[in-house]
């Protein structure tokens, strides 16, 4: 692994360990996984170019998205005060909104996969789920540390 590699390795790290120390800032937790995930793909030049604007229009469209489905989540936490017409009527926009999410999803690893290659499109996937994962495992010992 060269310097540059390692020292992005220890720059995410620290900056995650402060993050997590303060109430979360999305920005600082975007620049994280940006720098986590450049280090995980491994891009050349070229498949960086062309791969980071697809993510980055990806994330504003999976914002908004979820900026769209809070109402639906928060109907559903009241959905015991519900009759059968109003629960109809939500579940159909639940199932709209997953819809709307998957097909989001399928579109962009489909481009991901021409942009950059099949092999690199999954290890996107994993490490989109190791950011989250280590993300949390921080969260619970900054948690667990404050008890």
């Amino acid at each position: 692994m060269n310097t540059k590699k390692i020292f992005i390795i220890l720059i995410a790290l620290t900056a995650s360990l402060s993050v997590l120390a303060q109430k979360p800032d999305y920005q600082k937790i975007k620049s994280l996984k940006i720098a986590f995930l450049t280090e995980r793909l491994n891009l050349s030049t070229q498949e960086a170019q062309e791969f980071w604007p697809l993510y980055n229009a990806y994330t504003e469209q999976r914002e908004a998205q979820w900026r769209k489905g809070r109402k639906i989540f928060g109907a559903i936490k009241e959905s015991e005060n519900l009759n059968d017409a109003e629960a109809s009527d939500l579940l159909k926009k639940y199932i709209a909104f997953e819809y709307e999410e998957e097909k989001l999803e399928m579109t962009f690893y489909q481009k991901v996969e021409k942009a950059v290659s099949a092999k690199k499109t999954m290890l996107l996937i994993r490490a989109e789920e190791d950011f989250k994962r280590q993300m949390i495992r921080q969260f619970n010992k900054k948690k667990e540390n404050n008890r």
